[in-house]
């Protein structure tokens, strides 16, 4: 593998740096709302399934008594 110098590792990630299409400040912030909102969703849903699942577990473990 050919070695680089570092003068010439920084222009290439300088020139590199320049091809990337940074998101805007709204999409950033949509994006940001979007994460938060499924994760409360996602986390609502497993608390529900984890509610009934123990709620079914229980039940059927206090049968035998």
């Amino acid at each position: 593998m050919a070695r680089t110098n570092p003068f010439e590792f920084v222009q290439q990630v300088r020139a590199e740096v320049s091809k990337v299409t940074w998101p805007t400040r709204k999409e950033t912030v949509i994006t940001t709302v979007m994460v938060l909102v499924m994760s409360i969703l996602a986390s609502l849903f497993f608390l529900t399934a984890d509610q009934i699942l123990s709620w079914f577990v229980g039940l059927i473990l206090n049968v035998g008594r």
